[in-house]
């Protein structure tokens, strides 16, 4: 935690929410889907195939992760478990990567942060295949591009969330 908070603005709010929240910090294999989780008990899990518990507490990209974790926990699970909840905290997480160690910024990275983040379908499904070009074992194509409840009005209505 002292890591995060020492690492900028973001990471000291980052650190503040997650103290805040009693959120915890662990190791849970994930297969080679992902890097890091946010679990259903608010706590974020860091997969050991990619960061075993030796790792260096202060890596800019592990921190990225967290941060990318947190942003999850703060939407609550609708908005994280949607295309449009991943691209924000894809963005967010790069964004603080990109402050830490731009030289860490892969140019799939690079590309999803100059994404315009919101409500565009078509931009959405472009995070989506950018993030698939970004971990080819990401699942994005399972979830919905709105958060569920603003999927099925969108399905209703047509109309994009204000």
């Amino acid at each position: 935690m002292q890591k995060l908070e020492d690492a900028g603005a973001e990471g000291h709010a980052t650190a503040e929410y997650l103290r805040a929240h009693r959120t915890r910090i662990g190791f849970r294999d994930q297969g080679s889907a992902s890097s890091a989780m946010w679990g259903i008990d608010r706590n974020i899990y860091i997969n050991p195939r990619k960061y075993p518990r030796t790792s260096e507490p202060g890596d800019p990209y592990l921190l990225s992760l967290i941060v990318h974790e947190s942003v999850h926990l703060q939407q609550g699970p609708l908005t994280a478990l949607s295309v449009y909840g991943e691209l924000q905290a894809w963005q967010t997480g790069f964004d603080f990567l990109r402050k830490l160690d731009p030289a860490r910024l892969s140019p799939v990275a690079e590309e999803i942060l100059r994404l315009p983040f919101g409500w565009d379908r078509a931009v959405l499904k472009l995070a989506s295949a950018w993030m698939v070009r970004y971990n080819p074992f990401y699942r994005i194509n399972r979830l919905p591009l709105y958060p569920l409840h603003r999927e099925f009005w969108y399905a209703l209505t047509r109309q994009v969330p204000p």
